[in-house]
C-alpha cells in the first residue's frame, strides 16, 4: 500500500482489503496504461461494477506521481507473491477445517476449527485432551502465567488458548472468567465425546455451543440457561438418527465397492479366458502349417519323377517343360544313329555266318 500509494494513491480509499488491492496493483501496473477495456478485468477482481467503474475515474484524475519500470517490476514481484501467500493461507484452513470435520466434529463445531486445533496440538493428540480434566484444558497454553502466579503467589491465569474464542471476547469483562470455565467444561466434554464415539458427529457440538449462548445470555440478561441433562436427551436424539444416516451410507458405499471388485475380477477372468483360447489356437495352427509344408516338399520332390513318366508312357511332350523338351529333342537323332550302327553289325555278322 505505501509503496503503490505514491503513485495511485485513490485506490486505498476504494479498495480496503489487502488481498483485493495486491491484485489490483498487480493487474492495473501502471494507472497511465488503464482503459476501458481493462474494465472487464477490474470487475472480476472486485466483483462490483460499481467500484470498477470508480477505479477507473481515479485513475483519469489521479493526484498521484509518475513511476519507473523498475519500481513497477518490484511492486508487482511483491503484490504476487503476496498473493500466492494468502492463497496458500486460505488452502490451509480448507484443509483444516476437512480434517478436524473428519477428527474432532464437535470440538470444532463448539469452538472453531483452529482454536480446536491448537488445544489438540499443545495436548499432543485428541486422546490426552479427552483425558485432561476441564481445569487444566481452561488454562492450556498459559503453563508460564501459571508457574509465575505460583511462584510470585499472584493471581493465577483465567484462560489460555480458550481465549481465541469469540465468547469469552463478547463476554463482560466481570464474567470473563467464569464463562472460561464454562466454555472448558464444554470443550473436555467435546472432545471425549470425539475420541470414544464410533462414528463422530457435530450434533452434540452444536448442542454445546446453544448452552453456551444461553449461559452468555443468563449473565447478561438473567434468563436462566436449558438444563444440561435436556439438552443432552436431545442430542442423543438427533445424533443417534444421523450415525443411522452415515452407516446406512457406509453400506451402501461398501455394496457399490464389492460390485465393482466383482465387475472386475470377472473381467479378469474373462480376459484370462480368451488369452488362453487364443493360445491353444495358436498351437494348433502351428502343426498345421507343418504339415501343409511337408506336403508342399513332397509334391515338390514328386514333380520331376511325374515330368519323367509322361515320356517313358509316350504321352504328348506338352506336358514337359520346355527345357527338358529340348534335351530330349537332341537326344532322339543320336538314339537313330545309335540304331541304325547296331542294324549293320547284325547284318554283316549275318553275311559272314552265311558264307
Amino acid at each position: 500500500r505505501e509503496w503503490y500509494g505514491y503513485h495511485f494513491p485513490e485506490l486505498i480509499k476504494i479498495v480496503s482489503e489487502n488481498y483485493t488491492y495486491c491484485r489490483l496493483a498487480k493487474f492495473i501496473g501502471n494507472r497511465k496504461e488503464l482503459s476501458e477495456e481493462s474494465l472487464e478485468g477490474l470487475e472480476e477482481i472486485v466483483m462490483d461494477s460499481a467500484k470498477a467503474q470508480a477505479i477507473l475515474e481515479a485513475s483519469r484524475s489521479s493526484m498521484g506521481m509518475d513511476i519507473s519500470p523498475l519500481d513497477l517490476i518490484n511492486i508487482e514481484s511483491f503484490s504476487s507473491r503476496v498473493i500466492s501467500l494468502s492463497e496458500y493461507r486460505k488452502g490451509l484452513q480448507e484443509y483444516l477445517r476437512s480434517k478436524m470435520s473428519q477428527v474432532a466434529p464437535s470440538l470444532s463445531a463448539l469452538i472453531g476449527e483452529v482454536v480446536g486445533a491448537r488445544l489438540i496440538s499443545h495436548a499432543g493428540s485428541l486422546t490426552n485432551l479427552a483425558k485432561y480434566p476441564a481445569s487444566t484444558v481452561q488454562i492450556l497454553g498459559a503453563e508460564k502465567a501459571l508457574f509465575r502466579a505460583l511462584k510470585t503467589r499472584g493471581n493465577t491465569p483465567k484462560y489460555g488458548l480458550i481465549f481465541h474464542s469469540t465468547f469469552i471476547g463478547r463476554a463482560a469483562a466481570k464474567n470473563k472468567g467464569r464463562i472460561s470455565r464454562y466454555l472448558a467444561n464444554k470443550c473436555t466434554i467435546a472432545s471425549r465425546i470425539d475420541c470414544f464415539s464410533e462414528v463422530p458427529t457435530s450434533v452434540f457440538g452444536d448442542k454445546l455451543r446453544e448452552q453456551v449462548e444461553e449461559r452468555l445470555a443468563f449473565y447478561e440478561t438473567g434468563e436462566p440457561p436449558r438444563k444440561n441433562l435436556e439438552v443432552m436427551k436431545e442430542a442423543m436424539v438427533e445424533a443417534s438418527e444421523v450415525v443411522a444416516e452415515v452407516k446406512r451410507k457406509l453400506e451402501k458405499k461398501e455394496k457399490k465397492k464389492k460390485k465393482r471388485e466383482k465387475r472386475r475380477l470377472e473381467a479378469l477372468a474373462a480376459a484370462a479366458e480368451e488369452n488362453s483360447l487364443l493360445e491353444t489356437e495358436e498351437n494348433d495352427v502351428e502343426p498345421k502349417k507343418k504339415k501343409k509344408k511337408k506336403k508342399q516338399q513332397e509334391e515338390a520332390d514328386s514333380e520331376p519323377e511325374a515330368a519323367s513318366e509322361p515320356e517313358e508312357n509316350g504321352l504328348e511332350e506338352e506336358a514337359l517343360p520346355k527345357k527338358k523338351r529340348k534335351l530330349a529333342a537332341e537326344a532322339e537323332p543320336e538314339e537313330e544313329e545309335k540304331k541304325k550302327k547296331k542294324k549293320k553289325k547284325k547284318e554283316k555278322a549275318r553275311d559272314s555266318e552265311e558264307d
